[in-house]
């Protein structure tokens, strides 16, 4: 992991100001020489910079993020809690942590954060930009405001608005964090029991019934009226991500996503999508509830150069972490026609 700190104002889109921002970053295989193999990969709301913890099969020779072939980077987005400025960082104006003092961030203002880490690396072109869910939501935002930056680009399991029905879902979540008193402590632990329960509202959305009624089915033996296997699984899953994630955070990175817009400040959806220049390549999740297939369809309709994929599966939006077979050959094929 390695640091990048911007000392300069950071002015955020709402209008508030942040005095410094710090990102951490990981990166995978070598530079080379003309800087021309560079694969730039935007996370997902509460993962990290270090994409081989987190998308199996993926950076490993012979797949989509050879560290062999490419140059891998991952920023930790800001508003995170993974050593990028966020909720718990230091306020300089108080010497103590912001808590619920942090300020809206969105799409955009990650973004124009990864753009200054970029500058800082001498990164003006990528070969490929790729993101998932919330990460494909920065890779259109990047490939708008700035049109030469990414030669290709690949979006997966993403939108190019959210729309009512993912807003819906945040604001279950946060209505959920916002339940526990201990979210308006203040403190390091404050609002855990929330954001265990706005946890397994998430799940409902990244799995589906498909999913569920396949991997959590009750055994034969089981004799219990009222207990069922997929009630231990919503409790466990609540409570992992109380064990690496906070409540803060979270509801940030929530209300980012709520904010994704690429039309906003560029006359709208299409006029935003027809003007990127990257050769795209979007794949859909055809069991994804959250953003189902047909928010894709319309993207490849109105992205220039772009082609379509729908990868066939019963895990709904986390396809994209578990069926990476399909991924990457589907990734791959697009890579060696783009050579």
């Amino acid at each position: 992991m390695q640091f990048f700190t911007s000392e300069k104002p950071f002015e955020l889109e709402c209008g508030a100001c942040l005095p410094e921002i710090s990102l951490t970053y990981n990166t995978y295989g070598r530079i080379n020489a003309d800087r021309s193999n560079v694969i730039w990969v935007c996370h997902a709301l509460t993962a990290n910079s270090d994409v081989k913890s987190w998308w199996p099969d993926t950076v490993e020779k012979d797949k989509f993020l050879d560290p062999d072939k490419y140059f891998v980077i991952c920023a930790n987005i800001l508003g995170s809690c993974y050593g990028s400025t966020g909720p718990l960082s230091i306020n300089p104006a108080t010497n103590k942590p912001y808590f619920n003092d942090f300020p809206l961030i969105t799409v955009k203002d990650i973004v124009k954060a990864h753009r200054l880490l970029a500058a800082y690396l001498n990164i003006n072109k990528v070969k490929i930009l790729i993101g998932s869910s919330i990460g494909g939501f920065q890779c259109l935002q990047w490939a708008v405001d700035c049109p030469t930056f990414a030669e290709n680009m690949i979006i997966i399991a993403s939108a190019a608005k959210t729309s009512p029905w993912v807003a819906a879902f945040n604001e279950s979540q946060r209505m959920a964090i916002e339940s526990d008193c201990t979210f308006y402590a203040n403190t390091l632990t404050g609002g855990e029991k929330g954001l265990a329960a706005a946890r397994s509202t998430a799940l409902l959305s990244y799995r589906g019934p498909s999913a569920y009624n396949k991997t959590q089915a009750d055994s034969g033996n089981n004799s219990s009226i009222v207990f069922h296997r997929a009630c231990t699984y919503q409790r466990y899953q609540g409570e992992k991500l109380c064990k690496r994630f906070n409540a803060y955070s979270y509801y940030r990175l929530t209300q980012a996503i709520d904010s994704h817009d690429i039309g906003r400040s560029y006359g709208g959806v299409i006029n935003a999508l027809k003007s990127i220049k990257s050769k795209t390549l979007i794949v859909a999740i055809s069991s994804d509830i959250l953003f189902p297939p047909d928010e894709h369809a319309f993207m490849a309709e109105n992205i220039p150069d772009s082609e379509y994929h729908v990868i066939d599966s019963d895990f709904g939006h986390d396809g994209f972490l578990i069926e990476s077979g399909q991924l990457n050959d589907i990734i791959q094929q697009f890579i060696n026609k783009k050579q």
